[in-house]
Formats: C-alpha cells, sequence, structure tokens
C-alpha cells in the first residue's frame, strides 16, 4: 500500500465521513484497487475518537459493499469474460482471479460469495464470475451483505482497538489473509462433513 493512497484515503473519510467511507467501498466493490484494510480500520479509530460510530460505519460500508458489487455482478452479466480480458488489467483483474472463483462456483455453489468475500484477492472480483454464471441476484445479494458485514465489522474492531495505530493493520495483512483462509477452510470441511453425516445416516 503506497503512502499517496493511505493519505488519499485517510483525507477522503475525514473529510466526508460516512460519505467517504460510502464512496470507496462502492468502488472498492466494482474493482477499483481502494484496500478496506486502510479504509475500515481508520474509520475504526475516528469511531474510537467519538467522530463515527461502529454499527453505522459498518451498516454504510456493507450498503456501499453492496452497490459496487451488484454494479459489478451486471458487468459480468452483461459484458462477460470480453470485459475481463479487455479491461481487466485496469483495475488489477484477470482471468485467472475469475476462473478461480468459477471453480469455486463450480465445487460450493452460490455460498461461496459469502466466504469469498472475506478471502485475499477474490473479495473483490467474485461479482465477475457470479454475473457470468448469473447466480440468482436475491442470493448474491444476501451472501454478499452477510460476508462484507462480517468482513467490515472485523477490520472496524481492529481500527477501534488499536486506536493511534489503526495501520498496523497493514504490516501483518498477508498473517489476516491466511487465518480467514484456515478459518473458511475449517468451515467449509465441518459443514461438508455434516451433510455427508446426515446422508449416510438417513
Amino acid at each position: 500500500m503506497t503512502l499517496h493512497i493511505l493519505e488519499f484515503i485517510t483525507q477522503l473519510v475525514s473529510t466526508w465521513g460516512y460519505l467517504g467511507i460510502f464512496v470507496t467501498m462502492t468502488l472498492e466493490s466494482m474493482l477499483v484497487p481502494i484496500p478496506s484494510e486502510a479504509v475500515m480500520p481508520f474509520a475504526g479509530f475516528l469511531a474510537y475518537e467519538g467522530k463515527m460510530t461502529i454499527w453505522m460505519t459498518v451498516l454504510v460500508s456493507t450498503l456501499a459493499n453492496m452497490l459496487g458489487s451488484i454494479i459489478a455482478y451486471m458487468i459480468g452479466k452483461y459484458l462477460g469474460r470480453g470485459f475481463v480480458s479487455r479491461y481487466g488489467k485496469y483495475v488489477l483483474l484477470n482471468m485467472h482471479h475469475v476462473e478461480l472463483v468459477e471453480k469455486w462456483f463450480q465445487k460450493y455453489g452460490s455460498v461461496t460469495v459469502l466466504f469469498s468475500r472475506m478471502l485475499p484477492v477474490v473479495r473483490t472480483v467474485n461479482a465477475v464470475p457470479a454475473g457470468i454464471g448469473k447466480m440468482n441476484l436475491f442470493k448474491f445479494c444476501l451472501y454478499t451483505f452477510v460476508g462484507s458485514a462480517l468482513w467490515n465489522l472485523m477490520l472496524v474492531c481492529v481500527g477501534y482497538f488499536f486506536k493511534e495505530n489503526w495501520n498496523i493493520l497493514e504490516k501483518y495483512t498477508i498473517y489476516i489473509d491466511i487465518v480467514a483462509v484456515a478459518a473458511i477452510i475449517l468451515v467449509i470441511v465441518y459443514v461438508a462433513r455434516k451433510i455427508k453425516w446426515g446422508k449416510n445416516t438417513e
């Protein structure tokens, strides 16, 4: 994360408040490379200072993620793979990302949207493959809302409890991503075993 991006985000959120959060998080879900790991912890710090509230910050950011994701979903649905091949490089998106998420859709179904909202890289690109595959829009919105809310709440709490050191997350992002991936894998394995066990007892 460059210093210029960090300064831009903090200035925007400091000046515009909730509107700044809404704009940046909408853009992030529209594939613009704005890291939520910078926006939300800083918002958490502002909540600690009493300039915002945790729950309103999470709600605003989650609704923003919903809007941006729906736009990206529509891009995938109506423009398809051609858009990714032609313009993906401008938003750090390539066919490998799309194919990776598509494989998860095939293996785990639409619930992939929920889990992938908390995974590195694919959390901001999962909407395009969902649109390409014409996933049910209601399910897409539901899973996007829940997954985004959980992710945003975690990041806001990091900023709230670390206070002036809210940007400590920048140094440890890779480790948090690893923990998130491991946790989600464990959940998937647990659910799969429960389903398998249920079928065996029928």
